[in-house]
């Protein structure tokens, strides 16, 4: 029973990092201005892929152990953190996209952790692998953005 509550631990990790990915893409869409407007598109579809992953990873413990739906305390510094940062006109687009890449750096490296764990039963390991190269896709995206609009 150890490897199962192993591996909801650190699938409801998974399930938090996600939900709190959900919530600060969707708090930048609203503070977007329109000069920014295809970064809204964007993150849509990442907030997307994250209600995805949330449902996937759901579904594989949902029968075992109570769910993990709420956002971790560390997601809701890091949204506290955009608030004061776009009170102090960190809202351009370089801003945006560096700060989006810190979230993406933070759940990139939750996925690595939970691989490397050597925890994960087999088939949780190939759902978790395939959430993380998509996520690792997304990360490198908005790197290339961030990079375009340093220069």
């Amino acid at each position: 029973m150890s490897t199962v509550g192993n591996n909801t631990s650190i699938i409801n990790n998974l399930i938090e990092i996600n939900n709190d990915r959900v919530a600060g893409f969707e708090k930048v869409i609203a503070d977007i201005d329109d000069e920014n407007i295809d970064l809204k598109s964007l993150f849509q579809e990442f907030a997307q892929q994250s209600r995805k992953n949330s449902q996937e990873l759901s579904a594989i413990v949902g029968s075992v152990e109570e769910l993990e739906t709420g956002n971790s305390v560390s997601g809701a510094l890091h949204r506290a953190w955009i608030d004061v940062k776009s009170l102090f006109g960190g809202s351009d687009r370089a801003s945006i996209l560096s700060e989006a890449e810190r979230g993406e750096d933070a759940i990139k490296k939750a996925y690595q952790e939970a691989l490397s764990s050597g925890e994960l039963l087999p088939d949780v390991t190939s759902t978790v692998s395939k959430q993380a190269h998509e996520i690792n896709s997304a990360h490198d995206k908005i790197k290339a953005l961030r990079d375009i609009a340093k220069a």
